[in-house]
């Protein structure tokens, strides 16, 4: 998948105000417009800028996209780091604008379907500001935890990206903290709900809610899927090959588990019940991985001649060579 330089495609600087981005659509929108440009790739240029003018005429869309820095180039293979959107703000997407002829892939896997829709609607003028109480908006915002944090709940402050049009037309963010409760067991995916913490209402309405998206570190040693974690657990040879009883690190705390003799690389040991709690609590599964001591002396690489000359082993004696 390429990276897209929403800027470049609309021949504006970085730091383009929103009036500037405007302007520069309606310049090129014109231009391009399949049912009146003369140009042979009209359309497919009318469309792409259709795209960039989607992310860049709204700053919560905006402010995601610029945190994935300048290093990318447009044409390079981009695959979007993991949690790069964690932190920022965002207003209720709804169920998503209307489909505006299909979107790059690039920019599916940015914002998904849902980054799809209108411009965020106002007050609705100044009447319907004072005949109506209307709630506010919904706001969404996908925040990182520890899988430690679900085993046994936590309170953690947490720091927000709040993205906003600061006087000059340009696109800021407002640092948002919150004190917020992670629940026992919670899960990758679900959502912490906090309520009156989202968009102001109007004409006196109630504020609307703050829902988190919680999605684990994934810089920890554990993958997890569903209630169940996954680990791979380094082993010497003579442990996998002997048996052994090993410590197994859990985000609940060390445990002992018994490696069976003969286990080879791969092997997949399930410690029941020590996943993520719940009623019916998850598993966790220990994925055995065989490390290879380093032959870095004399000894040592005589140990190696001398394992050589003991075992008839071939790994590969089921491979047609």
């Amino acid at each position: 998948m390429e990276f897209k330089d929403y800027y470049d495609i609309m021949g504006v600087k970085r730091d383009a105000t929103q009036d500037e981005i405007k302007r520069a659509y309606r310049k090129l929108a014109r231009k391009y417009h399949p049912d009146v440009s003369k140009e042979a790739d009209a359309e497919a240029k009318f469309k792409e800028l259709g795209e960039a003018y989607e992310v860049l005429k709204d700053p919560e869309k905006r402010a995601a996209y610029d945190q994935l820095g300048s290093q990318w180039k447009a044409g390079q293979d981009f695959h979007p780091p993991p949690g790069w959107d964690a932190g920022f703000e965002f207003r209720d997407f709804g169920e998503g604008g209307p489909d505006l002829g299909g979107f790059s892939d690039f920019f599916e896997s940015l914002y998904g379907r849902a980054g799809r829709r209108p411009g965020a609607a106002g007050a609705g003028g100044s009447r319907g500001a004072r005949e109506f109480r209307l709630r506010g908006e919904d706001h969404h915002a996908k925040v990182i935890v520890d899988l430690e944090d679900s085993y046994k709940g936590a309170s953690r402050s947490i720091t927000l990206q709040v993205p906003e049009v600061d006087a000059q037309g340009r696109v800021r963010t407002r640092a948002r903290t919150l004190n917020v409760r992670i629940p026992k067991g919670i899960r990758q995916g679900q959502q912490i709900r906090l309520a009156g913490q989202g968009g102001a209402g109007f004409g006196g309405g109630e504020a609307g809610d703050l829902y988190l998206e919680v999605e684990f570190n994934p810089r920890g040693h554990y993958r997890v899927e569903g209630a169940d974690v996954y680990l791979d657990l380094p082993v010497a040879p003579w442990e996998a090959a002997l048996g052994a009883t090993v410590k197994v690190p859990t985000p609940d705390g060390p445990v002992d588990m018994k490696v069976p003799p003969n286990s080879q690389a791969g092997k997949k040991l399930r410690l029941k019940g020590r996943g993520i709690p719940a009623r019916q609590p998850g598993d966790i599964y220990v994925v055995l991985q065989v490390a290879l001591p380093p032959a870095d002396t004399p000894k040592r690489r005589q140990a190696y001649e001398q394992m050589k000359q003991e075992f008839a082993f071939n790994p590969r004696a089921g491979l047609e060579v």
